[in-house]
């Protein structure tokens, strides 16, 4: 299923975003966000919120640049604030606190993760040697999320949100923090294979020169995967494994 033909398994290592890939977690932060800046727009007088929002400013963005991204488009201007900031302070930080809050809120009903991309993980679990797998996602809540669907042991690292900001990482579309995974894993990018539902997150592997970019179509689009950089475009995880 890539693009020379090549398993997928029979790369090195697989790198995950998590939300939208591994577990329908997007919905949850669609719903957040929605939520938080129908409130907030509302309240400047602003463009009301729009679906198509959370693909062209958010989706995959670390949490204050898709804030700042998004103001942006309806000419607001905030202070940055600093990462601190309460859901109650009018900043871009505050902005972000007070949709993760939304967040952890449906969260905390229980979620459940793609069956497709659960048999993925079980074919990489039996393939001796097995490919190294990491998730590398914008989200500072990847740990809590792979502890609700159960997965927190199926990967050797995780490169999230806080280890991006520890580390001073640029946030997708730039292929730092997947670089950064790779780097750690002790894999060279060519060997390794980048696995996205974001035009943000395929564009970052496309800039990172990895072996194989997937795009999976959640809702983004096939030709918007394509042009961003996805050498592969699939609607489940499973359909990697035919």
């Amino acid at each position: 299923m890539t693009k020379d033909a090549r398993p997928i398994l029979s790369y090195s290592a697989l790198l995950f975003d998590l939300d939208g890939v591994i577990t329908p977690t997007a919905d949850l932060h669609r719903a957040a966000w929605r939520e938080m800046f129908s409130e907030f727009l509302d309240s400047r007088g602003a463009k009301p919120y729009e679906e198509q929002d959370y693909f062209d400013y958010l989706d995959g963005r670390r949490r204050d640049e898709g804030v700042a991204a998004l103001l942006t488009s309806r000419n607001i201007e905030l202070e940055l604030g600093t990462p601190d900031d309460s859901a109650a302070q009018d900043t871009i930080h505050g902005l972000g606190a007070r949709k993760n809050e939304k967040f952890l809120e449906l969260l905390a009903q229980g979620i459940d993760a793609y069956e497709g991309s659960v048999d993925l993980l079980d074919a990489v679990a039996a393939v001796n040697p097995a490919p190294r797998i990491a998730i590398v996602s914008s989200s500072k809540n990847a740990k809590p999320v792979l502890e609700a669907a159960g997965l927190s042991d199926r990967f050797e690292l995780i490169v999230d949100g806080i280890v991006a900001s520890d580390n001073d990482l640029v946030g997708k579309p730039a292929p730092d923090t997947y670089v950064y995974a790779a780097d750690q894993l002790g894999i060279p990018v060519a060997e390794s294979v980048v696995v996205e539902d974001a035009t943000s997150g395929v564009a970052s592997g496309k800039a990172g020169n990895f072996g194989l970019v997937v795009g999976v179509d959640r809702g983004a689009g096939a030709e918007a995967l394509r042009k961003a950089g996805a050498d592969v475009v699939v609607s489940d995880l499973a359909e990697l494994l035919d």
